[in-house]
């Protein structure tokens, strides 16, 4: 499965979900919404990705603004995770495995 995290400038959030849900069998790619961010969201991940998570709703809908006809048919799950913490923060990945980890059980 195809696990794609979203948040602003994917620059803590985004990559330490991509780092903890990239292992077998799961595939986690991360981006951000921003101009600035340090990888921007495209069309061609929202294409590839299963799922999509987004850290908080104004991800949701930035991304609906710019690439609604390939999100059409994606499930987007908003996990109302402020900007709050540095990459791989243990309190972090704590609300991420608890979060997301509902969506990946068969």
């Amino acid at each position: 499965m195809n696990l794609l995290f979203i948040c602003s400038r994917n620059q803590w959030r985004s990559p330490t979900a991509e780092k903890i849900f990239n292992v077998f069998p799961h595939y986690a790619k991360s981006a951000g919404t921003s101009s600035s961010a340090r990888i921007k969201a495209t069309e061609k991940l929202i294409v590839w990705a299963d799922l999509v998570f987004v850290m908080e709703k104004k991800h949701r809908n930035i991304l609906h603004e710019k690439f609604n006809l390939p999100l059409a048919d994606k499930k987007i799950i908003v996990l109302g995770i402020p900007d709050n913490y540095q990459y791989m923060d243990e309190e972090l990945v704590e609300m991420l495995e608890v979060l997301v980890n509902p969506y990946l059980l068969p």
